[in-house]
């Protein structure tokens, strides 16, 4: 299946929603179209640095809008690329099926080898997190660092609980049923009053996903994963049960895991001060090994 709206109406609300989501944003200092052999990907250059960039790789159906808390503070240090998933809803454009866990890291080499990124870093939010150990475990060489901010399907499964409340995101659920299911994830901040939620909820209500099922990664794959790596596990992750998350990301050779017990799913921007400094204290800390 390839990632669509459902008619010309829905992407005409989808991208009303996500024009006024850019513009919150600062103003990026380029746009790239990077051809892969599964579509376009929409890359949005922030800042200028010369030092390795960071990679930017957002949550289910959040698109480069729900870095809005951080992208100022981390294009202020260095270089940002933005990356809109290909295959969900946002500026990307999939033209062939993505089947499975392979393909899915094959479009993300491509589209870093496609921007002339020799090396960066990488930093995914929830299953952006699972993208980026999902290249990692077949490709490092262009990966300085993994910052996976409380990933998805990477160290813990997601709950039955879970999996029963995202059915709420499908397309024929009612809207308020839909909007109490991502105000659950997120720590029961009301999605009218946050504006990342109210885009995905319209993505998840105009968008027909092209993207298969993520791969639960084994533990051994892990144990052989050898990338510097940060893992910030959110306490009251809606995601996974955040204690043997934190347990199994310890698995990684070079790690550093950390618990946040305050926090919710929606951790990047519910704690954007702290999780900015974080990543930027700990990719430095990286290149200066």
């Amino acid at each position: 299946m390839i990632g669509h709206f459902a008619d010309a109406a829905a992407q005409a609300r989808f991208d009303d929603a996500y024009a006024r989501a850019l513009a919150r944003l600062p103003e990026p200092a380029a746009v790239h179209d990077v051809p892969t052999a599964f579509g376009r990907v929409r890359v949005r250059r922030f800042g200028t640095d010369g030092r390795v960039p960071l990679l930017l790789l957002p949550g289910r159906s959040g698109s480069t809008a729900m870095w809005e808390p951080n992208l100022a503070a981390w294009a202020a240090e260095r270089s940002v690329h933005a990356v809109d998933v290909l295959g969900e809803a946002g500026s990307s454009v999939q033209e062939r099926p993505i089947r499975d866990a392979d393909d899915q890291a094959a479009w993300l080499a491509a589209t870093l080898s496609g921007l002339g990124l020799e090396r960066a870093h990488l930093v995914g939010a929830s299953f952006g997190g699972w993208l980026a150990v999902n290249l990692a475990l077949r490709d490092t060489r262009a990966i300085a660092s993994l910052s996976l901010i409380d990933p998805a399907c990477v160290f813990g499964r997601i709950p039955v609980r879970m999996v029963l409340a995202s059915l709420a995101a499908l397309p024929a659920s009612p809207e308020w049923l839909r909007d109490r299911m991502l105000s659950w994830i997120s720590g029961g901040v009301p999605v009218d009053d946050e504006p990342i939620a109210r885009l995905i909820a319209t993505a998840m209500r105009e968008y027909r996903l092209g993207v298969p099922p993520p791969a639960y990664p084994r533990d051994d794959a892990l144990r052989g994963l050898h990338v510097p790596t940060l893992a910030l596990i959110a306490g009251r992750s809606r995601v996974h049960h955040a204690p043997r998350a934190l347990a199994r990301a310890r698995l990684l050779p070079d790690v550093q895991a950390e618990l946040w017990p305050a926090a919710s799913h929606a951790i990047s921007g519910e704690r954007a001060r702290e999780v900015n400094a974080r990543v930027l204290e700990f990719v430095t800390g990286v290149e200066g090994r």
